[in-house]
């Protein structure tokens, strides 16, 4: 991959995250971070995270086979993951939330205030 992350190394809050599937069902992660980091060298990457029922990402997969991610960081900031790799807690209880892992599998589109209001508008939450 080609530099394509615009930050430098850190943490970062995420402001919104949802985890979506093709159907536009959708969740949201609480308490969503990124990080950004370097490679021996010297390029960046970044994974993240946000806490989800276990049970609602599988009923997200149910009906899809691959999930994305959708990133608001505030501002310009909003990003699309289509595809990411995603790595998730095995607890299945009805009321338990667990860390859901995920990075990218190719660099993120980054989308206007504009596209991202209407993605999210478009969302059926499933969490809510």
């Amino acid at each position: 991959m080609t530099e394509w992350i615009p930050f430098e190394e850190g943490e970062y809050w995420v402001e919104n995250a949802y985890l979506l599937a093709a159907d536009k069902n959708a969740i949201a992660m609480e308490s969503p971070i990124i990080e950004i980091a370097k490679t021996p060298q010297g390029k960046r990457y970044l994974k993240g995270q946000g806490m989800v029922n276990n049970l609602m990402v599988i009923e997200l997969l149910e009906k899809n086979d691959t999930l994305d991610v959708l990133l608001d960081l505030g501002g310009e900031f909003k990003y699309f993951l289509q595809a990411p790799q995603i790595n998730a807690g095995k607890f299945f209880a009805p009321d338990v939330k667990s860390t859901l892992q995920f990075a990218p599998a190719r660099p993120w589109h980054q989308l206007s205030e504009e596209e991202f209001s209407v993605t999210v508008e478009a969302l059926k939450r499933i969490d809510t």
